[in-house]
């Protein structure tokens, strides 16, 4: 059986006292739910310790049956509580990389030593590399040869900054997550409607712009593993 990862945001704060963020937690939810039963799924994250959900993501448990199933499934958020990290991990078993969302991922994805080498090694491989909302961030400091990034010359979506200002946290990133990728010589796209679905797939990148995307991007990485494209 073909075996995907899922990399989690371990930072729970926007560097603000009281801002509180973490893991946005349909967008691992709603893509484990597609995935789980036809691959084997593991979790990595920056740090063994619990991993934060955004508070704010857990709005979904009492609106969304789904997701409320999941929060509820002991077997997944032990998962959670002490998840493995990358040290522990040959990237050689993995058909795929999918990194989840949620600010967090702002400050401890891009400069993981640990995520890039085996998001590396998965690409090398023939893996498939996807991400969503602020997950991409986690691919910006991925390089192949050189200094190439693994980002340049695709098209891509990501959060965009017409997003972050909806939601009312520009101030508070680090970074503009779509600046920086425009940075690393992409085409980036985005719907024509903040904080609705909008997934691309680009050779064997796939992104998804916000939360709403997750799902896509899950159907958009298992045609890919199903067909051998990856």
């Amino acid at each position: 059986m073909k075996k995907i990862l899922i990399a989690v945001t371990n930072n729970a704060s926007l560097g603000v006292p009281g801002k509180m963020t973490g893991l946005w937690l349909r967008e691992l939810t709603d893509f484990y739910h597609e995935v789980k039963n036809e691959f084997e799924v593991d979790i990595v994250s920056t740090a063994s310790t619990r991993v934060p959900i955004d508070p704010r993501s857990l709005l979904a448990v009492l609106t969304n049956k789904k997701t409320r199933h999941y929060y509820m499934d002991d077997s997944l958020m032990d998962r959670l509580k002490q998840p493995l990290v990358p040290s522990q991990i040959d990237g050689n078993e993995y058909d795929a990389i999918y990194f989840t969302g949620g600010h967090g991922t702002m400050w401890d994805f891009p400069n993981n030593k640990g995520l890039q080498e085996l998001t590396r090694t998965i690409f090398k491989n023939g893996g498939v590399v996807s991400a969503v909302c602020h997950g991409p961030s986690g691919l910006l400091n991925v390089h192949l040869t050189g200094e190439r990034p693994i980002l340049s010359g695709h098209v891509v979506t990501g959060f965009t900054d017409r997003e972050e200002k909806v939601m009312g946290l520009y101030s508070f990133i680090p970074f503009s997550l779509e600046q920086a990728m425009k940075e690393q010589g992409v085409l980036f796209k985005q719907a024509a409607l903040p904080l609705t679905e909008c997934v691309v797939v680009s050779g064997k990148i796939v992104t998804g712009q916000n939360p709403a995307s997750a799902r896509g991007v899950a159907l958009k990485v298992i045609e890919q593993l199903k067909t051998g494209t990856a």
